[in-house]
C-alpha cells in the first residue's frame, strides 16, 4: 500500500471515530433532574456507585427522623425507591444503544492456509491468504442510524421524566390515603368514647329502672356499630400505610416512620387555572414523548426507503501468497491481490413489506398522538372540574354541615337533660353529628386526592405511552467470499 493510501485510510478511520457518540458520564440524567425539579421542585438521583447509595441513605435517614409530610414523603420515595432506579437504568441502556449505534462496524479479517501438490506429482506448494471485509451499507447508513438513535435517546429521557412525575403523584395519593385513614380512625375512636359514656349511663339507668330495654338496646347497638367501624378503620390504616411504605422503599426499622395526625387544612381559595386545556398541552410529558416518537419514526421510514432494494453490500480486500517447491531451477513465489464485492439481489424481497410496515407504524404513532391530545384536553377539564367540586364540597361541610350538626347535637343534649326528648332522639342526633364529621374528613381527603389528580392530568397523564418499535436493520444474510 502506498503512503497516500495509508494516509487516506487513517484519515477515514479518524473521521469515523470522531463521529462516534460519547457517554454523558451521568447516564443521561441531567435533563431528567432539571425537568423534575422544574415541575415539582424535587431532587432525583441515579445510584451508580456505593457512594451514591450512601449519600442517598443518609439523606433519607435524616428526613425519616421528622414527621413525614407530603413533600418529604415524595422526596424520600424519589431517592429510595428501587423501581424508579430501574427506570433510570433503562435510560442508561438507551444511552448505551445510542453510543453503539453511532459506532462504525468492525471490519472482518480472515486468514487461510492452503497446501497442495504440483501437476504430475512433481513438487508441492503452500499458500497464505488474507482477507479484509467491510460492510459498505452499514457505513453508508451510519449517519442516519446515529441520528435516529440520538432521537430515541432523547425520547428515553422524557420517558424517565414521565415515570418520575407519575411516580411522585402516586406517592402523594398514597400519603393522602394513609393520613386520611389514620385521621378517620381517630375520629371514630373519639366518637366511641362518647358512646361508651352513654352506654355506661344507660346501663346504670336500666339497673334503677329509669330506662327501658329498648333504649338500652339502641345505645348498645350504636356502641357495637362504632366498634365494628373502628375495626375496619384499623385494617384500612394498616393497608394504606403499607402501600405508602412500598412506594417509599422502606423496610426494617425504617417502617416505623411517623405520619401527621391530620391532613393539611383546606386551602383558603382553590387554585385558579385560566385555560386548563392549554396548560395541559404545554406541560404534558406524554405528548412530548409521542412527538419525539413521530419524528424518529419519520426518519426511520426514510432509512427503510433508502435501503429498500440494497439490504446487503459488502466489500472485501484479498491477498494471497503462494510458494511452489521442487521446481527447477528455483522455487516459485506468486503474490496475488484483489477486491471482492458482494451485493444482495432483490429478486424475492423487494423491501415493500418492510417499507409498508414502517409507514403503518408511523401513521399509528400519528393517530395515537391525535387521540392522546384529545384525551389530554378532556382529562384536564375533568380533573379541574373534580378539583373545584371537591373543594366546594369540603368547604361546605366545614362551614355549614358540621357546625349545624354540632349545634343540633348540643341542643338535643340540653333538651334531653331537661327531659324534653328521650334518649333515642339524642342518639339519632349524635349519630348524625358523627356521620357529618366523618363525611367532612372524607371530603377533605378527596380534595387532596383531586389536587394530585389535577397535577397528574396537567403534567403526565394516566400512563406513559409505549415506545414504537420499527425494524430498520437489513436481514442477517451473508455471502461467503472466497480467498
Amino acid at each position: 500500500m502506498s503512503v497516500t493510501s495509508k494516509i487516506a485510510v487513517a484519515t477515514a478511520c479518524a473521521l469515523l471515530a470522531a463521529g462516534c457518540a460519547k457517554f454523558t458520564g451521568d447516564g443521561g440524567m441531567a435533563p431528567v433532574t432539571d425537568g423534575v425539579r422544574k415541575e415539582i421542585g424535587k431532587d432525583v438521583a441515579k445510584h451508580a456507585s456505593p457512594e451514591d447509595l450512601r449519600r442517598a441513605r443518609e439523606h433519607v435517614q435524616a428526613m425519616l427522623s421528622e414527621t413525614l409530610g407530603e413533600d418529604t414523603a415524595v422526596q424520600i420515595a424519589l431517592l429510595n425507591n428501587r423501581g424508579l432506579q430501574a427506570a433510570y437504568n433503562d435510560l442508561g441502556i438507551s444511552e448505551a444503544e445510542y453510543v453503539q449505534a453511532s459506532t462504525p462496524p468492525n471490519p472482518v479479517l480472515s486468514v487461510a492456509r492452503t497446501f497442495g501438490t504440483a501437476d504430475a506429482g512433481f513438487g508441492s506448494f503452500a499458500g497464505l491468504g488474507l482477507g479484509l471485509v467491510g460492510n459498505l451499507l452499514a457505513f453508508a447508513v451510519l449517519p442516519r442510524r446515529t441520528e435516529i438513535a440520538k432521537r430515541e435517546f432523547e425520547e428515553a429521557r422524557y420517558r424517565a421524566i414521565a415515570s418520575t412525575l407519575a411516580f411522585s403523584v402516586d406517592v402523594r395519593r398514597a400519603w393522602v390515603r394513609a393520613v386520611g385513614a389514620q385521621q378517620r380512625l381517630a375520629l371514630l375512636q373519639e366518637a366511641r368514647l362518647s358512646a361508651d359514656a352513654s352506654a355506661s349511663m344507660m346501663k346504670q339507668l336500666g339497673e334503677t329502672g329509669a330506662a327501658n330495654k329498648l333504649d338500652q338496646g339502641r345505645v348498645a347497638a350504636f356502641y357495637a356499630d362504632l366498634s365494628a367501624q373502628i375495626g375496619l378503620a384499623r385494617l384500612t390504616v394498616r393497608r394504606e400505610r403499607e402501600a405508602l411504605t412500598r412506594l417509599l422503599g422502606l423496610w426494617g426499622a425504617d417502617i416505623e416512620y411517623k405520619l401527621p395526625a391530620v391532613l393539611p387544612a383546606l386551602a383558603t381559595e382553590p387554585e385558579s387555572l385560566g385555560d386548563v386545556e392549554k396548560e395541559a398541552m404545554r406541560r404534558r410529558v406524554d405528548l412530548i414523548i409521542l412527538r419525539y416518537e413521530i419524528e424518529t419514526l419519520a426518519k426511520s421510514v426514510g432509512l427503510v426507503n433508502a435501503t429498500r432494494y440494497v439490504t446487503f453490500l459488502q466489500l472485501g480486500g484479498v491477498y494471497t501468497n503462494e510458494f511452489e517447491a521442487g521446481v527447477e531451477p528455483s522455487p516459485i513465489t506468486v503474490n496475488r491481490g484483489g477486491l471482492d464485492l458482494a451485493v444482495a439481489i432483490p429478486i424475492f424481497d423487494t423491501g415493500k413489506a418492510r417499507l409498508t410496515e414502517a409507514r403503518e407504524i408511523y401513521m399509528r404513532a400519528v393517530n395515537r398522538l391525535a387521540e392522546r391530545s384529545i384525551n389530554a384536553r378532556s382529562e384536564a377539564r375533568a380533573a379541574y372540574t373534580a378539583y373545584r367540586a371537591s373543594y366546594d364540597v369540603a368547604r361546605y361541610y366545614q362551614t355549614r354541615i358540621v357546625p349545624l350538626r354540632r349545634q343540633n347535637s348540643a341542643e338535643a343534649l340540653l333538651r334531653y337533660n331537661g327531659m324534653l326528648i328521650d334518649v333515642f332522639e339524642l342518639l339519632i342526633e349524635e349519630r348524625e353529628r358523627i356521620s357529618a364529621s366523618l363525611a367532612s374528613q372524607d371530603a377533605l381527603r378527596d380534595y387532596h386526592l383531586s389536587a394530585a389528580d389535577l397535577q397528574s392530568a396537567l403534567i403526565v397523564g394516566g400512563t406513559v405511552p409505549p415506545s414504537g418499535v420499527i425494524n430498520t436493520t437489513p436481514p442477517p444474510e451473508t455471502i461467503p467470499l472466497g480467498l
